[in-house]
């Protein structure tokens, strides 16, 4: 079984989704984590996992809409949190690239969300771009207790990933890693121990190359896993065990 540990599938792009969740399971795709980045897509990511036994939510509010993170936001947040099939926070953290959020707001709206999840007891989900000092400076400033936490889509080189392994973190890998001039990333995937990775699409952007320019979906997980297994040397089944147990161990899935 396979885990997408990360997905959109609110998106206006998923008008089809038995078909999406069906092509899954044939995939052999078991459990997919809907990703949210504001109040509506987390509001419709609750209601989506309660309707389908296989997809769980995480709730959050991306840095590309941080001036939306107040009080009246964080309580929304946790309040969607007490449903059972919400499993983490996120996704949240910094964007500098040609994000218009002032970095100053950023910050503040990334602390609440490590806040509101050591509360809750849950996981995070970090998106981070470019903004790598800053993203461990705020972690390291907001999170007093022990975080778990995840950096998904992962594009950073490999001094950061050690730094983010370091601190007990994982990271995730999309289809990136297919593309044909993703050295850098197929070259993280090699260093990072096996036992610190999950695995996801980010659907429906980042399509595997096979499928470029396409909507990329759960089912194309499966991608990432047999690519993962080349750059690792490894069997498929290896890489789907472990993949698999990383986010199980990560994700309070019932």
């Amino acid at each position: 079984m396979l885990i997408d540990t990360h997905a959109h599938l609110t998106m206006s792009e998923f008008s089809d989704i038995p078909e999406v969740i069906g092509r899954s399971k044939e995939a052999g795709v078991g459990y997919i984590i809907n990703a949210s980045f504001d109040l509506d897509s987390s509001i419709k990511g609750v209601e989506l996992a309660s309707n389908n036994e296989m997809i769980y939510a995480s709730v959050g509010i991306h840095p590309h809409h941080a001036e939306a993170v107040d009080d009246a936001s964080v309580n929304k947040l946790r309040e969607l949190s007490s449903g059972g099939k919400v499993v983490a926070i996120g996704e949240t953290g910094l964007d500098y690239f040609e994000n218009p959020v002032p970095k100053e707001v950023q910050k503040k709206a990334f602390a609440r969300h490590i806040r509101l999840a050591e509360e809750l007891g849950l996981p995070l989900i970090f998106h981070g771009r470019e903004a790598d000092d800053d993203m461990l400076e705020v972690i390291k400033e907001a999170g007093q207790g022990k975080i778990k936490g995840v950096f998904h889509c992962f594009s950073s080189g490999k001094e950061f990933a050690q730094k983010v392994l370091d601190l007990g973190f994982l990271i995730s890998f999309t289809a990136v890693i297919t593309f044909k001039n993703a050295h850098n990333a197929r070259s993280v995937a090699e260093y990072a121990p096996l036992d610190r990775i999950m695995l996801e699409t980010d659907c429906p952007y980042l399509a595997p190359q096979a499928f470029r320019g396409k909507k990329n979906e759960p089912s194309y997980v499966r991608f990432v896993a047999e690519k993962l297994a080349e750059i690792k040397k490894v069997p498929f089944e290896t890489v789907e065990e472990i993949t698999t147990g990383n986010a199980l161990k990560f994700f309070p899935l019932k």
